[in-house]
């Protein structure tokens, strides 16, 4: 009913909100964006445009066409791939840090899901350590880590970040008790830098939960029992950095990685490095 070519014009111009920036981006003259959005106007029967000499707008109606458009072109492009000749399949075990779970990732996952239906996605979600054994041991054939910067082995960086102290904002650190610290089970990569860092500035701590997931720690903080480190862009929104409230010693940087078995199977593998590191990753 309502022509690819034409909702990819109508998405254009609702994310530009100019008729001729759109027809830059898209590679066509001012005249046939506007021709393109009178042909889906009428396809709709409603008016999805409000413009004058100053201002585009999407009216309700376009509001609604947007969101139908975004998921019409999305089953567009996966039905091509599909019933393309060159369609992956087979089977791609992947395995993520927790931590790292909630920024974009899932709704990239399902994106891939989407272009690749045939390919058979496995999904473990766990801490670094295990991890890297079952990637080590030939049970995973991807996995997506944090790492200190250089270290061993590498793989593809997909971003950098600042581990940062967090706590909730009505905690309170007693400036001459021990650092009440919410963490990983050990090997943790979180944990291990801010206790080396507390080691570091002379400062005494204790461990006031010790947590398999992101949502037990989560759940600790947010319950006052301590601090915990995490990635700076990955601070939830009811959290907030406390490194200079507190006067906690600062946190080094920490890579985000992709570290792929050898053995996996090059093509889907490849596929999903680049639906990874092609979009910039942060809490959804």
């Amino acid at each position: 009913m309502f022509d690819p070519v034409l909702l990819r014009t109508f998405l254009a111009v609702a994310d530009t909100r100019s008729f001729t920036n759109a027809g830059v981006q898209l590679g066509l003259s001012q005249p046939t964006v506007s021709q393109h959005i009178r042909k889906l106007e009428d396809a709709a029967g409603r008016t999805l445009v409000s413009r004058d000499t100053r201002d585009v707008r999407l009216t309700d109606n376009g509001d609604a066409m947007a969101g139908f458009a975004r998921t019409i072109l999305a089953a567009h492009t996966a039905a091509s791939s599909y019933f393309s000749g060159s369609a992956m399949r087979g089977r791609l075990r992947f395995g993520a840090g927790d931590d790292l779970a909630i920024t974009q990732l899932p709704r990239i996952l399902r994106h891939f899901r989407q272009l690749y239906p045939q390919i058979n996605l496995e999904l473990t979600v766990t801490q670094t350590g295990p991890l890297y054994r079952r990637l080590k041991a030939g049970q995973l054939d991807l996995i997506f880590v944090k790492q200190m910067p250089g270290e061993e082995p590498s793989g593809v960086r997909v971003s950098r970040d600042t581990m940062v102290w967090v706590g909730h904002e009505k905690t309170v650190l007693e400036p001459d008790q021990p650092v009440p610290v919410v963490a990983y089970q050990a090997p943790s990569v979180s944990r291990q830098i801010g206790l080396d860092a507390l080691e570091a500035a002379g400062r005494t701590w204790r461990i006031t939960c010790n947590s398999r997931e992101v949502s037990g720690l989560l759940a600790a903080v947010r319950a006052g029992l301590g601090v915990a480190v995490f990635p700076q862009s990955l601070i939830p929104e009811d959290l907030v950095k406390v490194t200079n409230r507190f006067n906690l010693p600062v946190l080094g940087e920490v890579d985000f990685t992709l570290l792929a078995n050898p053995s996996a199977p090059r093509e889907p593998t490849d596929a999903l490095i680049s639906a990874i590191t092609g979009r910039a990753l942060s809490r959804s």
